[in-house]
């Protein structure tokens, strides 16, 4: 098996993992309510689902997406831009007047 596609099952299992975890912090924790929706009804078992099956599929491709960019190899040569830094001493304040035009009634 390609080492990529080993990456993505492993990023994906750890990804509904998370959710799984997620999911029973919510509804042992009752937020929003939740524990009483999901347990009250008879089919809460579904909302129970798309609950894991929907952060199960943000936090895989949250958990891959680190995961390849980890992979990156650092930059070679020096890091930053070749910009002189911005100090107090380049910056000065200067003088605005404003004038407020007068009504006439």
């Amino acid at each position: 098996m390609p080492k990529l596609v080993a990456l993505y099952i492993r990023s994906v299992a750890i990804g509904f993992a998370i959710s799984a975890v997620f999911l029973t912090v919510l509804v042992g924790l009752n937020v929003a309510g939740l524990r009483g929706l999901i347990m009250g009804s008879s089919s809460g078992w579904i909302a129970g689902a798309m609950l894991f099956m929907s952060n199960g599929i943000i936090f895989a491709g949250v958990q891959f997406g680190i995961a390849v960019m980890g992979m990156a190899e650092p930059p070679e040569g020096p890091r930053g831009g070749n910009k002189a830094p911005v100090t107090l001493a380049t910056l000065s304040p200067i003088r605005l007047e404003s004038r407020i035009p007068s009504r006439r009634r």
